[in-house]
């Protein structure tokens, strides 16, 4: 019997219809995801890891194959699944709380559970004080833990994150993956990280999916048995690493820029007289 909280991705294929026919964005994809599990799928792009999470996440529904939670097919978006993306998406004419408080929306609470809610998960993300604060008055670092807390605050079953921190500078990126990581210990849910970055993800997950490009497939799946808190320059650290980066080789020439299709024209000598006045 599956076990409460099981996403099951079976054979999941999918294609976009373009002016030359169909384009396929995945292809025979199959994942199993364990309630509690932190997994970190990366890859080159245009290997179909966004529409991966778009498919999970509900918000497309036409696909070949199999998406199940709780041995259920995934139809239309639902608060079981929340996802956080790259940009905040706040509204900047809500203050924090009013924007946490937007994950309540549909929700079946009383108006003082939902204020009650709101102010859990802004202390859950470190912005006890800026509950009053619009977002022209926070850090690009701030404005992310408030989308994660909204994503959170409706206390989903899987928290669904597409590049979360790609917009970062590196220390604020750095900071904000502990956070994340002290917010899944804390929430106990089920997250699922699409990153470019080899290192974010061998810190955050549990295991790495390493996909392949064109169209996106599963090539590696590679666990992360590491404890934490986890020192990225250590030797297990490296290693794991290595491991991640060595599935990426084959595909080092596809991803190279093309060369350009006739050399640049030689530059012209400079002679002393063409700068005379």
């Amino acid at each position: 019997m599956t076990q409460v909280g099981t996403l099951e991705i079976q054979h999941l294929s999918k294609s976009y219809a373009v002016s030359t026919g169909d384009l396929a964005v995945l292809d025979d994809v199959t994942l199993t995801i364990a309630p509690g599990e932190f997994v970190s799928i990366v890859g080159s792009s245009g290997c179909g890891k966004s529409t991966l999470l778009r498919l999970i996440v509900g918000l497309e529904d036409e696909y070949q194959g199999q998406v199940l939670l709780d041995g259920e097919r995934i139809v239309g978006t639902s608060l079981r699944r929340g996802i956080v993306f790259q940009e905040h998406r706040l509204f900047p004419w809500l203050t924090v709380a009013g924007n946490i408080g937007l994950g309540l929306l549909n929700a079946a609470l009383t108006p003082g559970q939902k204020r009650q809610a709101v102010r859990e998960h802004i202390a859950l993300v470190g912005l006890h004080g800026f509950e009053n604060a619009y977002p022209h008055q926070l850090s690009g670092g701030m404005a992310q833990r408030v989308a994660i807390a909204r994503a959170l605050v409706s206390k989903p079953e899987i928290l669904l994150l597409d590049e979360p921190f790609g917009a970062l500078d590196a220390l604020t990126r750095a900071y904000l993956q502990q956070e994340l990581h002290r917010i899944w210990q804390a929430e106990g849910i089920t997250m699922i990280l699409v990153t470019h970055d080899v290192e974010e993800a061998i810190f955050l997950g549990d295991k790495v999916v390493v996909m392949e490009p064109r169209p996106g497939r599963i090539r590696r799946i590679v666990p992360v048995d590491l404890a934490y808190p986890r020192e990225r320059a250590g030797l297990d650290f490296s290693t794991v690493k290595q491991r991640v980066l060595r599935e990426f080789s084959a595909d080092s020439a596809s991803l190279a820029e093309p060369p350009l299709k006739s050399p640049l024209p030689p530059v012209p000598p400079v002679t002393v007289w063409q700068f005379a006045i």
